[in-house]
């Protein structure tokens, strides 16, 4: 693909007006392997995409994949998919992943030859194994966030896969953190070191402060933090799965509009977090460190570590989340009794929020429509949209975001018109058929 072509669909499709020295940089790397250190939110998925894409012809025949991008989790799997899916049209860009059903990802494969596959390593190698996927004539391969990779355990799915890609010309492994040595299974001659992990340009603008707790359950000064800061997209990061579940049962008795996100949820629910936190439907989410990476959700305004974190690396990959791509964020880090900050925390500002006389005032002002049907059954954001405009009567301006699924889709509405809003659309089709329409509470 020519690169003004790339540019031109990040700007309509993505907003991306300028691209930051990496982006620029890998854009025009020459080198066959590469390298690329940078912190979470620096817009690290472009920089690798853009010269992914660049050496890939669209049109003409293909007997396989043209490139693949190996990477952890399966949220940071729909965020590569959707960025290079964006910036490329004309290209197949095909999603792969635990979760997902097996059945619809075989469909989608042996319907059309992808230009691009995007899966966790597992996924693609039980697609190789069954015989779905062909790499042999694949050249051009992206590890991101290998390190993480290799300490989830992936080393050995991603071995078997990379010895099943014997065209390999050109590679790109990515991380937020250096590592010491490469894997032996990668071959690495001489690979072009690009690291980025200090440049300004990309860092978020952060305002961290620390937050006492007088006693050692903190949900209650969590309680008080929360009705100090701003009533935007807030991020609560603990260290369990059950201490997640326990601070979001607190906060949804408190009445404070939270979502819940940690690796033990299905992916649909999961999925549907996401969305109603993106979406405003529910600004506060509570979530382990599954959510300090890969996820892209824009304008997150704090972060606040209820637990401190255990690993150095951890503090950047959450604080990550508030100011991505360099913009203004604030970090809050609640302490409690005997609790000691890292060395370089040690010295941060103390914040004590205001008690309110109010009481919790987080106020939910979009709501989330739940349609049961997506992209399978031929539902786009556009039919939704057409939906709720000229069905419910609703105006434009009251619509939020709309995010399209494979069998399923989520809308956000103005609270005040939700409950008309689903009745009308139950009394009525789209596109000619009923398609059943329900709140999410």
């Amino acid at each position: 693909m020519e690169l003004k072509e790339i540019l031109k669909a990040a700007r309509e499709r993505l907003h991306v007006e300028n691209l930051t020295p990496m982006q620029h940089e890998m854009a025009e790397v020459k080198a066959p392997e590469v390298v690329l250190v940078a912190p979470t939110g620096s817009g690290k998925t472009l920089a690798f995409a853009l010269p992914v894409l660049r050496r890939i012809h669209a049109g003409g025949a293909r007997s396989g994949a043209a490139a693949v991008v190996i990477a952890p989790a399966r949220e940071l799997v729909l965020q590569i998919a959707k960025v290079m899916g964006s910036i490329a049209p004309g290209l197949r860009v095909t999603a792969l992943y635990g979760g997902h059903s097996m059945l619809d990802e075989t469909r989608s494969l042996e319907s059309a030859v992808p230009d691009v596959v995007v899966g966790t390593p597992g996924r693609l190698l039980d697609h190789i194994n069954r015989r779905h996927l062909d790499l042999r004539h694949t050249s051009l391969l992206v590890l991101d966030e290998y390190d993480k990779s290799l300490e989830l355990g992936f080393a050995e799915e991603m071995k078997r896969i990379v010895r099943s890609m014997q065209s390999v010309g050109f590679m790109v492994l990515t991380s937020a953190t250096a590592l010491a040595e490469y894997p032996d299974f990668l071959k690495l001659k001489s690979p072009l070191l690009l690291d980025y992990s200090s440049d300004s340009a990309g860092v978020p603008r952060l305002d961290i402060r620390k937050v006492k707790s007088p006693v050692a359950d903190k949900l209650d000064t969590l309680a008080g933090l929360l009705g100090a800061v701003p009533h935007e997209r807030t991020i609560v990061f603990v260290n369990h799965r059950e201490s997640a579940e326990r601070v979001h049962s607190f906060l949804v008795k408190r009445h404070f509009p939270a979502a819940l996100y940690h690796g033990a949820m299905d992916q649909q629910d999961r999925e549907t977090a996401i969305d109603m936190f993106a979406n405003g439907t529910s600004p506060i989410l509570v979530a382990t460190d599954l959510a300090a990476r890969g996820l892209d959700i824009p304008q997150v305004e704090s972060v606040i570590h209820y637990h401190l974190p255990v690993q150095s690396e951890v503090w950047t990959h959450r604080n990550g989340r508030a100011g991505r791509m360099g913009a203004d964020g604030a970090v809050y880090v609640i302490t409690g009794p005997g609790e000691k900050l890292p060395e370089a925390y040690a010295g941060l500002p103390l914040f004590e929020p205001e008690p309110s006389s109010d009481g919790n005032t987080w106020r939910r002002t979009m709501l989330s429509l739940y349609f049961h049907a997506g992209k399978r059954e031929k539902l786009s954001k556009g039919d939704i949209m057409g939906a709720l405009v000229r069905q419910a009567g609703i105006a434009p301006d009251s619509v939020g975001l709309i995010a399209v699924h494979d069998h399923r889709a989520i809308a956000a509405v103005k609270a005040a018109d939700a409950a008309a809003a689903v009745l009308a659309l139950n009394a009525g089709k789209i596109k000619g058929r009923r398609i059943r329409v329900s709140m999410i509470k």
